[in-house]
């Protein structure tokens, strides 16, 4: 019987024998020779310090994007939204509205506690935020109100109740020129410049707009007359107004028109008035006559 031998191969098998063998070999040898011991990496500590600060910055700057903002204001135009806003109570509220109602005006901040009561903690808060007119923070020297005390039609400067003043709407060129810097030629604008309504003014804050009048003697004006028959005027909705109709209301042309959709569709909705003072190119010192011709929802 013949036996057959084990160790005969084919040329493919004695092929692949001979693969396998250099394989191992060139394994064994780059076990033997290449150094895998793990090295750390050195750390550029400055360079991640630095990129650490960065990534803090755009934190904070994030942070700083996302908190509401509360820019100066005039506490005599403060709303119900805005007072609650601000930490008023309804109670505070209702007092400094109640307070305006009878035309009187806010000039300080010691004056705004008194009328509202607010606790001496919230008034700490809001008072550096208070922005009262240029002519309140910055009077002319007394001897112009000796002056005027002297004019034969007021001989001591203390305001008018409401039912003692003149309807400004009904107003005559003789009556304004008792108004001490009030001559033909201002009398003139102002009727002038109520005549180019239908119903005349719709409130004393629009004298502003007068050419001639300084805030010296509109507030003269305003010791002596009010608007008592203001002109009815159909106000628009702030959120829903279209450029066309915005660009009706006296001091916004179609360039802050725009811009004041753009910023209603960003914010989703105007909650207050104060807010068209983050708009764009807005007219900030006209925002009292501006807000005669809006509502809010």
């Amino acid at each position: 019987m013949a036996f057959k031998s084990h160790f005969k191969f084919s040329n493919s098998q004695r092929n692949g024998i001979f693969l396998l063998a250099i394989l191992i070999i060139t394994f064994q040898c780059i076990y033997a020779f290449v150094d895998f011991s793990s090295e750390e990496m050195p750390t550029d500590t400055k360079a991640l310090e630095h990129f650490r600060t960065q990534v803090d910055s755009l934190k904070r700057l994030e942070a700083e994007k996302n908190t509401p903002k509360v820019y100066p204001f005039n506490p005599n135009h403060i709303t119900d939204f805005k007072g609650y806003t601000l930490g008023m109570t309804p109670e505070e509220i209702d007092r400094l509205l109640e307070f305006r109602a009878k035309d009187q005006w806010i000039n300080s901040a010691k004056q705004f506690q008194e009328v509202t009561n607010v606790s001496d903690s919230l008034l700490e808060v809001l008072a550096p935020l208070f922005k009262f007119p240029e002519w309140v923070t910055h009077p002319k020297p007394k001897s112009d109100w000796v002056e005027y005390s002297n004019h034969p039609s007021q001989k001591t400067y203390s305001s008018k109740t409401y039912a003692q003043k003149v309807d400004l709407n009904t107003a005559t060129a003789q009556d304004l020129q008792k108004v001490n810097g009030i001559g033909e030629k201002l009398s003139d604008n102002i009727i002038k410049y109520r005549n180019k309504f239908k119903g005349g003014f719709i409130s004393e804050i629009q004298l502003q707009d007068i050419y001639g009048l300084t805030p010296e003697v509109i507030i003269r004006i305003t010791n002596d007359f009010a608007v008592k028959t203001p002109r009815l005027v159909e106000k628009i909705n702030l959120n829903t107004a279209t450029k066309d109709q915005l660009v009706t209301i006296q001091h916004i042309d179609y360039e802050v028109a725009h811009y004041i959709i753009e910023q209603r569709t960003l914010r989703e909705g105007f909650k207050s008035f104060d807010e068209l003072l983050q708009v764009k190119k807005f007219p900030a010192q006209k925002i009292g006559i501006i807000e005669l011709y809006l509502k809010l929802n």
